[in-house]
């Protein structure tokens, strides 16, 4: 409150012994003070209260996407173990220095997608053979099953100083 108000604070009486204003003290002044604090106590009051009310929000949701993250997690381990993709192919034989040594495919991997085939689409090898002379000179996505895991490689085709664009040899799984 304004210094000239004689240290009169925000719970000091406005009022002498007998019941009458005091005339030491600008009322008015006072009271037009007492009345801006006391909106700008309450203004501050109603926003603590938005500021808490988001962070609990905000915690719950944190709450809830760890738990989700943590079952997503769970149920894809599951799966994982449970079933593996059926393959549909096998690499037999692999050249060294060839872009399929190259790329990390080994023998005995089991195909499960060779870009687009995967096992309900696959009719023979053709099919393997089309989408590696589509794909000269850029990376294919393959997946294997590599003693009981799946794995990711990128395989590029590309002519190499071998025979055919892989230099690894694929047979067909008999089902």
């Amino acid at each position: 409150l304004p210094s000239q108000q004689k240290g009169v604070g925000m719970d000091e009486p406005l009022v002498d012994a007998e019941g009458f204003p005091r005339d030491d003290i600008d009322l008015y002044q006072v009271r037009t003070a007492r009345h801006n604090i006391i909106c700008l106590q309450n203004d501050h009051k109603a926003l603590m209260k938005q500021v808490e009310e988001a962070l609990h929000q905000l915690h719950a949701r944190e709450k809830e996407k760890h738990a989700r993250d943590e079952a997503e997690a769970l149920a894809e381990a599951m799966s994982q173990t449970q079933s593996l993709p059926q393959p549909f192919a096998k690499v037999n034989a692999v050249t060294p220095g060839s872009p399929a040594s190259i790329s990390g495919l080994q023998v005995d991997d089991e195909i499960v997608e060779f870009g687009s085939v995967n096992a309900n689409n696959f009719q023979n090898l053709q099919n393997i053979a089309t989408v590696v002379q589509h794909s000269e000179g850029r990376p294919l996505s393959v997946t294997v099953i590599r003693s009981g895991k799946k794995v990711h490689v990128g395989l590029t085709p590309k002519r190499w100083i071998g025979k055919g664009l892989l230099g690894c040899n694929i047979i067909p799984l008999q089902r």
